[in-house]
């Protein structure tokens, strides 16, 4: 009865209406067969958990004697750590601290240029530039003149003339 009822109520759900009423009244028709017997078996199901279970004195929570339990300290792994499982993660986590602190130390930018416009898309192709001058792809100078050669004006890349002096940019 308890698995058809489960089923006609998940059916009920996607689809309600009538279906919905079946599924309370299959709810109502288990919980009046299986009452005391149902209440029995549970209290059963409890009493052989218990011994499973702690409670801790400091913060109240239930918690499983096995893995979250210190006995040493009589209390629940949240208010009284295991000291050595927290030295060893304090270790860890130290050791990935001075590594990130040392790398910052390190000049990992020797040989980049820092300052000039990096392009990631050859701007002729679409092919990826990997960090070169001229496009691996067809050629194009990745880092093309922004200036005049006449006047030195600094200009947009791509300019055809100089918009100061009008000569042809190169």
């Amino acid at each position: 009865m308890g698995m058809a009822g489960s089923a006609v109520r998940a059916v009920s759900d996607l689809f309600g209406g009538f279906l919905g009423g079946v599924g309370s009244s299959t709810y109502e028709i288990e919980r009046a067969v299986g009452g005391p017997a149902h209440d029995k078996a549970y209290r059963e199901a409890v009493s052989s958990a218990k011994p499973n279970f702690k409670q801790c004195p400091k913060c109240a929570h239930w918690v499983c004697q096995s893995t979250c339990w210190n006995a040493k300290r009589m209390l629940c792994y949240d208010c009284a750590p295991d000291v050595e499982a927290e030295l060893a993660s304090a270790q860890v986590q130290t050791t990935v601290d001075q590594i990130r602190q040392k790398l910052q130390e390190q000049d990992l930018t020797k040989g980049l240029n820092l300052t000039g416009e990096a392009v990631a898309l050859c701007p002729s192709c679409g092919a990826r530039t990997q960090g070169s001058k001229f496009c691996p792809e067809c050629g194009s100078s990745l880092r093309p003149k922004n200036g005049c050669a006449k006047c030195g004006h600094q200009f947009e890349a791509g300019t055809k003339f100089c918009p100061e002096c009008g000569s042809k940019a190169v």
